[in-house]
């Protein structure tokens, strides 16, 4: 059951705090990255374990740390369901791409998926609109970059952040589906995934 379980340490200032089986059925994975007394929450779900998220949450947030930001990496339900809670909860500012946040701010249930998960999505207003193919947000001592990689839909960016000179990325639905309804290009899918592939290099 979701209540018995605990976040889970990645890496050193990475836990995974939610997904299907930590906070709710059908839910993104969820990451917290936390630097010093600054943190970020990267996606937050469909909203249905959003109490569940806030105990997981709690089991590795520095006491003092704030969460600066909600970053969504693109615009479907299952990660940005929950995105309102978050931001009442912690005061956060919602951050994602331009392409997307029209659809969030729409409340547009086809173009997000909400209608796969039997939901309707209330419109969402996006408190950082990221334009440019590239942007780094600073996090305490540390930071984290957002790569635009359209595709999966029209605005999906990648996270990526560095710990103890390794490259940590968050590649959420990098493995698709693409999909009429999702505005899916499979030719930026393509070269989405090249890029990715040098990033790690």
């Amino acid at each position: 059951m979701p209540g018995n379980l605990k976040a889970m340490k990645i890496t050193d200032h990475v836990w995974q705090v939610g997904g299907d089986i930590l906070t709710g059925s059908g839910d993104a994975a969820m990451y917290l990255l936390a630097f010093d007394n600054a943190a970020a929450l990267i996606d937050a779900g469909c909203g249905n374990g959003h109490q569940q998220l806030v105990q997981n949450i709690s089991q590795c947030l520095p006491a003092a740390a704030k969460i600066q930001y909600l970053f969504l990496t693109h615009c479907h339900y299952d990660h940005a369901g929950g995105a309102a809670a978050v931001r009442k909860q912690y005061g956060c500012a919602i951050a994602a791409h331009d392409l997307d946040a029209e659809y969030l701010e729409a409340g547009d249930s086809r173009v997000t998926a909400a209608q796969w998960y039997n939901a309707h999505l209330e419109p969402l207003a996006i408190d950082h609109k990221i334009q440019a193919a590239e942007e780094t947000f600073k996090l305490g001592s540390g930071s984290i970059t957002a790569y635009h990689c359209p595709g999966h839909s029209p605005g999906s960016i990648v996270l990526v952040t560095e710990v103890k000179g390794k490259k940590v990325l968050f590649g959420q639905d990098i493995h698709g589906p693409l999909h009429d309804d999702l505005l899916s290009n499979r030719r930026d899918y393509i070269t989405s995934l090249n890029f990715l592939i040098s990033l790690l290099r």
